[in-house]
């Protein structure tokens, strides 16, 4: 009888080697851990992050995201009949892996020519005449001109206060007594307007140090006083005392310094000036030239939905009154903008471009009365429904 051996395999495990791995593998997940929760605990502005992803999600319209839900939830189809149709997966699937939207050529134009960045900008509310081929637009002036210690001689001074006079001059019914209720102040004061500039025919050569879209600023707050609504200016040299990238980090330190000063300010509005030519921003209204306004929105601001709302109900009162006056309104957040403007500092902030470069003050004093008209009624209807809201609480 044969005896049979068994045949088996040993394996030998070190210790060590064995303690080695487990450390390893915990201390690296240890540092994932902690380096993960150093990043999400730095605040938002310090965070590296992916501008792409943040916002990807912008690509879905309101209309393409509830038809999405409706997928998953039929109730929402039957809610809504006119949403029956389900989007288009191709186009959807496209537009988010490409980033590009086939409705706008700029997303595909954007990323290839230098400074195509500056018509970034959508119009969230469409003017008279509004579309992506004559959008606002912002040019910073020569470094030259900045350092200039001189400047263009001025002229055709004897018309400039025309269109300026004030609808009535009898006392207005309703008035804010001794109160500053809206602040004027002016980021790139010194833009400046070509028909007053002598011998300067280049529109990125338009600034003077003295005549500027600060005297628009004068008229609006002439304007709203004589309706009852107290304002104040701060004419305050911006652009002479800072660069041109720090423009809106100064301005917005002087208005903190107006805020904390009143307490009773309740509008922000700064006023600048488009770099388009005349054809562009001379509408005519009511039979007269007019400076074309443009509202301007960040939208990179806390305070954006109701900014939007205040820059939305006052385009559609002056659309009402002096219909083709406003462009619309814009809203800016892109690479190379600023998507701020300050106006987070209220919610009821605004930019406005007033006119273009070749634009008189004619017509600079008009739109300047016309937006007086229409923000005193938008601000005593609003001052109507606060004051009902309040005696209904007590």
């Amino acid at each position: 009888m044969k005896s049979t051996k068994n045949s088996g395999l040993f394996l030998t495990v070190q210790g060590t080697n064995l303690l080695k791995v487990t450390s390893f593998i915990l201390l690296f997940m240890l540092l994932v851990f902690s380096i993960s929760g150093l990043l999400t605990s730095l605040k938002p502005q310090y965070r590296p992050m992916s501008n792409s992803v943040n916002t990807a999600a912008n690509q879905i319209n309101g209309k393409m995201l509830y038809q999405l839900m409706a997928w998953e939830n039929h109730h929402f189809l039957s809610i809504e009949d006119n949403l029956t149709a389900s989007p288009k997966l191709t186009n959807l699937i496209f537009k988010l892996s490409s980033n590009i939207n086939l409705n706008d050529p700029r997303s595909l134009l954007g990323r290839e020519l230098p400074g195509f960045f500056q018509f970034d900008g959508k119009i969230v509310v469409a003017g008279e005449g509004s579309n992506y081929t004559n959008m606002p637009m912002e040019s910073a002036p020569p470094i030259e001109i900045m350092k200039a210690e001189r400047e263009a001689s001025l002229q055709n001074l004897e018309g400039i206060d025309k269109g300026s006079e004030n609808e009535s001059s009898t006392p207005p019914q309703l008035t804010t007594g001794d109160k500053k209720v809206v602040h004027l102040y002016f980021t790139h004061n010194r833009e400046s307007y070509l028909p007053y500039l002598q011998g300067v025919t280049d529109p990125n050569l338009a600034y003077h140090s003295q005549l500027n879209v600060t005297k628009i600023g004068d008229q609006l707050k002439a304007g709203l006083e004589a309706r009852g609504i107290g304002t104040s200016i701060d004419k305050s040299d911006v652009m002479g005392s800072v660069k041109m990238a720090s423009t809106y980090s100064k301005s917005g330190e002087l208005v903190r310094t107006a805020m904390a000063t009143n307490r009773e300010l309740q509008y922000l509005i700064d006023i600048h000036r488009d770099a388009r030519r005349k054809d562009l921003t001379t509408p005519i209204v009511k039979g007269q030239p007019y400076a074309q306004l443009v509202f301007v929105i960040g939208g990179k601001n806390p305070n954006y939905e109701k900014n939007l709302k205040l820059a939305t109900d006052l385009h559609n009162l002056l659309e009402k009154k002096y219909k083709g006056l406003s462009y619309g309104v814009m809203k800016n957040q892109g690479a190379g903008q600023n998507g701020v403007y300050n106006q987070n500092l209220s919610e009821n902030a605004l930019l406005i471009e007033f006119g273009g470069v070749d634009n008189t003050f004619e017509e600079l004093n008009r739109s300047a009365e016309a937006l007086a008209d229409v923000f005193s009624e938008y601000y005593w209807q609003a001052e109507k429904v606060n004051g009902e809201q309040s005696t209904d609480k007590q």
